[in-house]
C-alpha cells in the first residue's frame, strides 16, 4: 500500500451539490478499491494561472490516501472520462512529504 496525494480542478460552472456529488463518487471510488483515506480538503473556487477549456477559475480538492498502486491506474481513467474535471494530478508521497502534510494539517486544525 503506497501512499498517494491527488489534487484535482473541477469545472466552475457546476453547482454546490454536483460538486459534493463528484467529490463523494471519487472517494467512495477509492474506498471500494481498497483505499484508506487520511485527509480530504476542498480548497474552493481558486483563479486559474492560465485558462483551461476557456476558464478562468475553478474548484480545487485534495485527497491523501493509502492504496495499492493498481487502483491508481483505474482512477485516473474515471478522471479522464469523467468532463466535469479539467485537471489532476497524482503523486506518491515518500515519507518526507508524508510529515510535512501531516505538520500542514495540525497547522489548519490550529487556525480553524
Amino acid at each position: 500500500m503506497n501512499h498517494y496525494e491527488t489534487v484535482f480542478i473541477l469545472n466552475p460552472v457546476l453547482s454546490e451539490d454536483q460538486i459534493k456529488e463528484t467529490v463523494k463518487k471519487y472517494e467512495d471510488f477509492l474506498v471500494s478499491n481498497g483505499a484508506k483515506m487520511v485527509a480530504k480538503e476542498d480548497w474552493g473556487l481558486k483563479k486559474l494561472a492560465y485558462p483551461i477549456q476557456n476558464k478562468k477559475s475553478g474548484f480545487y480538492h485534495l485527497f491523501e490516501y493509502t492504496v495499492p498502486g493498481e487502483v491508481i491506474n483505474q482512477l485516473e481513467v474515471e478522471f479522464r472520462r469523467d468532463e466535469r474535471f479539467m485537471r489532476y494530478l497524482t503523486v506518491t508521497l515518500d515519507k518526507h512529504a508524508i510529515s510535512w502534510a501531516e505538520r500542514r494539517r495540525e497547522k489548519l486544525k490550529q487556525k480553524a
